[in-house]
């Protein structure tokens, strides 16, 4: 018979170390090791981190690091914890806890190295190592060699990481393994313990515990720092090299040389001659408006239904008639994700979302950045959580001073905090647009705002007191969501008409990506980037129609936008200035599924990589279904434009070399 004399010191010892209580304060253990190997991170790069230091921006540091070191330690130690309360009860000997302990050791000891090795290699790259070392040294005959020199020179690296490893050994609670019966205890217990467990390691993995955002990424580093390099503070290397396996990295392809290369094609603008559209010190707000296809836009479909075509945003409708417009107009991707780098900086989504990418860390220049130096303040709006789709981090990231967010919206007395809250996404469109024009009335001039909308979305739902009045028509979901938020831009213009940095500021509106469709034009590999770009200046300065010479894309956003406000800064951006370039020079890409798209002229070119696929003369076959490959002169051209834009996106995003020098 199994007996327990009750000793409450042994008593209060065995609590600590029951299988619950011993992994979490292991796991508690590993991130403390985890940020320890952290300090040694920072000292090392001191010079890099200190003279931009501040009390604020240290614990907005603190906060990012424990976040990603939870999701580390979680990963690194998953194995652990699963061994841990597996309910097998024939495991519980002490030589079985014993070799857990060596797996929790060893496999932090490892992530310890790698932040320490950071340390140093940082200095060369600037940012946390990828899943791409691997790749990169895989060739290094002498990578002994050069290890064993570093590991010299920087001794106190290996004197630090002896004393971490041995407070990995000694702080290691071993768990009480003794099984008492009745047996059934033992099993109901640690199936209740793996039951709680699961979901609470998932949310600490992900790095949020509220539905309807993405895990945390590299990029979302950002949102807790002031330069895309303090990034590296936040972050920890085991989680930038698990996060990026099965992450396809750009690989740089040698189409043609270096000099070729930038005489095809060179993303690099220089600053627009100064004419009569230029005016530094206008007012710049950026609408992107969620999943607002060209297919829900009456005007823009004239030629639909026999001319009867109504489309489902009447206030879009009457923006257009006063706006500048072009028919042929196109998105870069196919997800929110994709929108805000090709809107705000000029970055196309090329084979994978740049957020999710190691190079989401480079050093970056979006418009907030470039108009700074012009007097500009910034703010950028999306009713989502704060750390939605990674959109704060990256707002952070090109220079916007202020992000206002769900969490913002519901500290305002004036509405109704979470109740205004879709219940999947983000607020409802009409009232965060009217929280938005609270928050311009007291933002300084000049400014630079960017909003992104969210009600016109899956699960294609309108707040209850329009349920009635908005009914879905022509067949999809989606139309009473753009007919709500045709209905809050409606609102939204008409409040802000009123105001008096109203008439010196210039509009765009924009679509993220397409939605559902109905007609075949919009289902095409072309329909389905098929999006409106609506520039409006309510003093007239743009001359109001459609331009149907032109070919515009969402990286072209930026280029005029800093033309319109006179910048004289040259930047890096994979669009063209709308109002500058010869149409015949204008274009627009896209990545579909592993085909690139280039849209020149008349022609769409569809190129693998190493040929082309097809060829399209669009505006004809507005259906695509006559391939034009070989024969048409044009092709040779465009296929040498694809090359050339290609490397220089790749070739960029490996090196580093997304802004220009400026004096």
């Amino acid at each position: 018979m199994w007996t327990c004399k009750k000793n409450p010191m042994k008593q209060g010892n065995s609590i600590l170390r029951s299988r619950v209580a011993a992994g979490t304060l292991n796991v508690l253990l590993a991130i403390a090791v985890m940020m320890l190997s952290r300090v040694v991170f920072y000292c090392e790069n001191w010079s890099t981190f200190a003279p931009w230091q501040s009390w604020a921006l240290l614990w907005s540091e603190l906060r990012g690091a424990l976040t990603f070191d939870l999701s580390a330690a979680l990963y690194v130690n998953a194995l652990y914890l699963v061994l841990l309360l597996l309910p097998w009860h024939a495991k519980e000997r002490p030589d079985f806890h014993r070799g857990l302990r060596w797996l929790f050791v060893v496999t932090n000891a490892l992530a310890v190295g790698s932040n320490l090795c950071d340390a140093v290699y940082f200095q060369y790259t600037g940012r946390r190592t990828t899943v791409t070392v691997l790749s990169e040294f895989a060739h290094e005959g002498n990578l002994g060699g050069i290890l064993g020199s570093e590991l010299l020179r920087h001794w106190y690296l290996v004197v630090a990481f002896a004393a971490l490893v041995w407070l990995l050994w000694r702080g290691f609670v071993i768990a009480d393994h003794h099984v008492r019966p009745p047996r059934w205890r033992y099993y109901a217990g640690q199936v209740l313990a793996l039951v709680v467990a699961a979901p609470l390691v998932i949310v600490g993995i992900r790095g949020s515990a509220t539905a309807g955002t993405r895990p945390i990424t590299v990029s979302n580093a950002n949102q807790w720092v002031n330069r895309p390099v303090e990034a590296a503070l936040v972050l920890n290397t085991p989680f930038s090299i698990i996060r990026s396996i099965g992450k396809k990295p750009f690989v740089t392809p040698h189409y043609m040389t270096p000099a070729q290369m930038q005489a095809t094609y060179t993303p690099v603008h220089q600053p627009a001659a100064t004419d009569s559209l230029s005016r530094p010190g206008r007012n710049v707000v950026i609408l992107i408006v969620e999943s607002m296809g060209k297919e829900y836009i009456g005007s823009m479909n004239r030629d639909l239904d026999g001319g009867h075509y109504q489309g489902y945003m009447p206030f879009i409708d009457s923006l257009a008639a006063r706006s500048m417009t072009f028919r042929y107009s196109f998105a870069n991707g196919r997800k929110s994700m994709d929108a805000m780098p090709s809107i705000l900086a000029g970055l196309p989504m090329m084979v994978e979302t740049f957020f999710l990418t190691p190079a989401s860390l480079n050093r970056i220049e979006g418009l907030p950045a470039l108009l700074k130096p012009q007097g500009y303040s910034s703010a950028f709006f999306h009713g989502g959580h704060n750390i939605s789709m990674g959109f704060s981090a990256f707002a952070h990231a090109i220079g916007f001073d202020r992000y206002y967010g769900l969490d913002e919206y519901c500290q305002s007395p004036k509405y109704h905090g979470m109740d205004d809250f879709d219940g999947k996404w983000a607020i409802w469109d009409e009232p965060f647009l009217q929280y938005m024009l609270d928050v311009l009335e007291a933002q300084p001039q000049p400014f630079v705002v960017g909003a992104f909308t969210a009600s016109s979305h899956h699960p294609y739902r309108v707040p209850d007191q329009y349920a009635d009045s908005l009914r879905d028509e022509g067949g999809q979901e989606i139309h009473k969501c753009v007919r709500y938020t045709d209905l809050a831009l409606r609102r939204f213009f008409e409040r802000a008409a009123q105001q008096p940095w109203y008439r010196n500021t210039v509009f765009v509106l924009v679509a993220d990506h397409t939605n559902q469709t109905s007609h075949a034009r919009y289902k095409t590999d072309l329909g389905l980037y098929s999006v409106p770009i609506i520039l409006f200046t309510p003093d007239g300065t743009l001359p109001a129609g459609e331009r149907t010479d032109i070919v515009a894309q969402q990286t072209d956003i930026t280029p005029t936008l800093l033309h319109l406000a006179g910048c004289r800064l040259p930047y890096v951006a994979f669009g063209n200035d709308l109002l500058a370039t010869p149409p015949s020079q204008s274009w627009a890409f896209n990545y579909n599924n592993g085909i690139y798209q280039l849209v020149r002229g008349q022609l769409l070119l569809q190129w693998d990589g190493e040929r082309t696929t097809a060829l399209y003369d669009y505006r004809a076959d507005p259906l695509l279904r006559h391939n034009l490959r070989g024969t048409r002169r044009e092709q040779a051209e465009m296929e040498l434009q694809m090359k050339a834009l290609i490397q220089q996106y790749m070739w960029r995003m490996n090196e580093n070399q997304l802004c220009c020098d400026h004096d």
